[in-house]
């Protein structure tokens, strides 16, 4: 929490707009998925920093077409830096909007932040905002038409990948070639269908509008039997990280389907082969879950999307868990995770190395990690909420805690909720 305290900065000029930057020292801008996971993982605690994420991030909605910066109407944006190559049009970050990740999510955080606040007059005044983020859902994030959401950069400085995992390398197959885009990545397409289903509930209960949420409904049952048939591999028995631009399946097994229990697009047939791969060897360092099979050959303990462990990245693969039922599975991926960051003194960096814990005995650093970051100091924060089962209905607090014995007793008091302070054990 004083991590992310320190991390704050002022992202528009204006009173009110003062939130937590990407992380230290290589990301002190607004970045759309950092912030909004960043908020996620603060909504028990400090829901303002989630109001003040939406109303800043919807001012810099895009509003037109801009190939430069990959842009494109109702797009949210991927990062906005202020410096003299982007004032001289050198570079695109002013905003940028290469990521094809944050859009859905912001309609995630915009109904979770109801869930947890009441506020439904946030949730009204960015009605417009949010209708524009289905829009470019339903329109322009599907490329070819086929009901999936797939990314192709058109700026010359912009980025290849799109999803979270936006490094150059980060798409590979298991034998460790790269994919060409047009790409499909898997949590894309969970973020989307958790958007629909959330964005259909505000239009019921908070817009008024019937017709729209039928219709997101709809699309969301249509998203889902899309992802089942394409992305669900029967050789591999897991669902696979992406589609490339031939519709071919990337077939590495990555930290990616933890996402897709999160978001809760994948089968309940499928959850536990998901589950029991995520905590295979291949993926379960011992201290969280790898971003790439150790038995993939693009795999390295080392490599920035293919191999580390990164906190919050386990952290939402252990609320998937959760989500599906497995809660003695989500409570020793979230233990795991508050023992590396006991490890690193409390101080979780943005990632770390995938070495088995079994084999080093303490979680190896990684060169050049920002620490602090915001959303690995949210992580254990995360964490806390799925051991204790938390979640709000109709305006209470639902707890179902899973805590190990070795933890002893464990409960967080002052949660916010409604408006209201409340405990949790």
């Amino acid at each position: 929490m004083l991590d992310l305290a320190a991390l704050r900065f002022r992202a528009l000029d204006g009173p009110g707009s003062s939130l937590p930057a990407g992380g230290l020292p290589w990301f002190m801008a607004l970045f759309g998925r950092d912030s909004i996971l960043m908020s996620y993982q603060l909504l028990p605690f400090q829901p303002q920093v989630a109001k003040t994420t939406l109303e800043v991030l919807a001012s810099l909605q895009a509003t037109e077409r801009d190939d430069f910066r990959d842009a494109e109407p109702g797009k949210v944006l991927h990062e906005l830096r202020r410096g003299e190559l982007t004032t001289l049009g050198d570079k695109p970050h002013s905003p940028y909007y290469g990521g094809h990740d944050t859009t859905p999510l912001f309609l995630v955080l915009l109904d979770e932040y109801e869930l947890w606040t009441g506020d439904a007059e946030l949730v009204r005044s960015l009605e417009a905002p949010a209708r524009a983020a289905i829009l470019w859902i339903e329109e322009e994030a599907d490329l070819d038409c086929d009901g999936l959401l797939e990314y192709l950069k058109r700026s010359s400085e912009g980025l290849d990948n799109q999803g979270w995992k936006d490094s150059e390398n980060a798409v590979l197959f298991a034998d460790g070639t790269h994919a060409e885009p047009p790409i499909a990545t898997c949590e894309v397409q969970a973020y989307a269908y958790d958007a629909l289903r959330r964005s259909a509930r505000m239009a019921r209960e908070l817009w008024d509008d019937a017709d729209l949420a039928d219709r997101l409904l709809d699309r969301a049952e249509e998203l889902r039997e899309c992802f089942e048939d394409a992305f669900w591999s029967e050789e591999r028995s897991h669902y696979v990280l992406a589609l490339d631009g031939e519709k071919r399946q990337v077939d590495a097994l990555t930290s990616n389907v933890g996402h897709v229990l999160w978001s809760g697009i994948a089968s309940p047939e499928r959850a536990g082969a998901t589950v029991a791969k995520l905590l295979s060897p291949g993926l379960w360092s011992g201290w969280g879950i790898r971003t790439m099979s150790a038995e993939d050959a693009g795999y390295n303990p080392l490599e920035y999307h293919n191999g580390t462990v990164w906190p919050h990245d386990t952290a939402l693969v252990a609320e998937g868990m959760r989500r599906y039922g497995f809660r003695d599975e989500a409570s020793r991926v979230a233990i795991a995770l508050l023992e590396a960051a006991e490890a690193f003194d409390g101080r979780l960096p943005e990632l770390f190395a995938g070495f088995d814990r079994a084999e080093t005995g303490f979680p190896v650093e990684y060169d050049g990690a920002s620490r602090p970051q915001s959303f690995a100091a949210g992580a254990p924060l995360m964490a806390l909420r799925t051991l204790l089962g938390l979640d709000v209905r109709d305006g209470v607090l639902s707890v179902e805690p899973v805590v190990p014995e070795s933890i002893g007793r464990l409960a967080l008091r002052g949660l916010h909720v409604y408006g209201r302070r409340v405990d949790a054990d």
